[in-house]
């Protein structure tokens, strides 16, 4: 796994400084919403896997995990696995990606405990129209980007717009393209929350069983506090 990590890091070498100047963000996630997590899920195989892989978790984790039998996951998620065990990979070639994209898309296992929710989150939002990019769009916190904004159907085009303030420092901000798109543009911010979500899900699914075990824990520590406590009235009395 930190071998991993290691090998995302030294392919976008940009990206430990990408958010720049920019405020990032709250994703707000929660990996406990599982319909949150059914939406990330749908999201990331539709819109992620003809490029990304994630091919350290797979689909029988994720059904179960999902509250999703098998023909929910055949339907719904499956389109490049043929077996529930399989995992989150892809077919396109590695050379291919790097002659295409300039760089192999990361494996997306692990990026968001990589570059954190909040960053995934506003590098999602911030895709913008840039002529001088080869493929049309660039973004706020990840400068001349690679990737297209595949998801610009969902969101709206947005453009860079510059301003200078009263006392003459200089402003940048995004707006939509067309204003008819701002219902669109509302919606697509609950998206992005939910496929951040479920990126951090894989990232690490044993947390979401950490989670379900903590408050049973602590309920038991509560009764065992309980029994503790009259044991040692008990104790004590016999001592005095």
């Amino acid at each position: 796994m930190r071998r991993t990590i290691l090998v995302l890091t030294l392919l976008l070498p940009s990206m430990a400084f990408a958010s720049g100047g920019v405020e990032l963000l709250s994703a707000n996630n929660d990996i406990a919403d599982k319909a949150s997590l059914q939406v990330g899920a749908k999201l990331l195989v539709n819109y992620c896997m003809g490029c990304h892989s994630a091919k350290y978790v797979r689909f029988e984790r994720i059904g179960k995990d999902l509250g999703l039998n098998d023909e929910e996951l055949n339907t719904n998620l499956m389109f490049s696995a043929e077996k529930v065990g399989e995992t989150m990979t892809i077919a396109m070639d590695k050379d291919d990606a790097e002659k295409w994209f300039g760089v192999t898309p990361p494996d997306l296992s692990v990026i968001a405990r990589a570059r954190g929710t909040d960053w995934l989150y506003t590098y999602l939002l911030t895709f913008y129209l840039d002529d001088s990019r080869p493929w049309g769009v660039n973004n706020l916190v990840f400068k001349d980007v690679g990737m297209p904004h595949v998801l610009w159907e969902r969101q709206g085009w947005q453009k860079l717009v510059h301003s200078t303030d009263e006392q003459g420092h200089e402003k940048t901000k995004l707006v939509l393209v067309n204003e008819a798109d701002k219902a669109k543009a509302e919606q697509y911010k609950q998206e992005m929350r939910d496929l951040v979500n479920f990126l951090e899900y894989i990232g690490e699914p044993a947390k979401l069983e950490r989670h379900n075990l903590g408050w049973k824990v602590i309920v038991f520590l509560f009764i065992f506090l309980g029994f503790a406590y009259a044991l040692k009235k008990e104790y004590w009395r016999d001592i005095h």
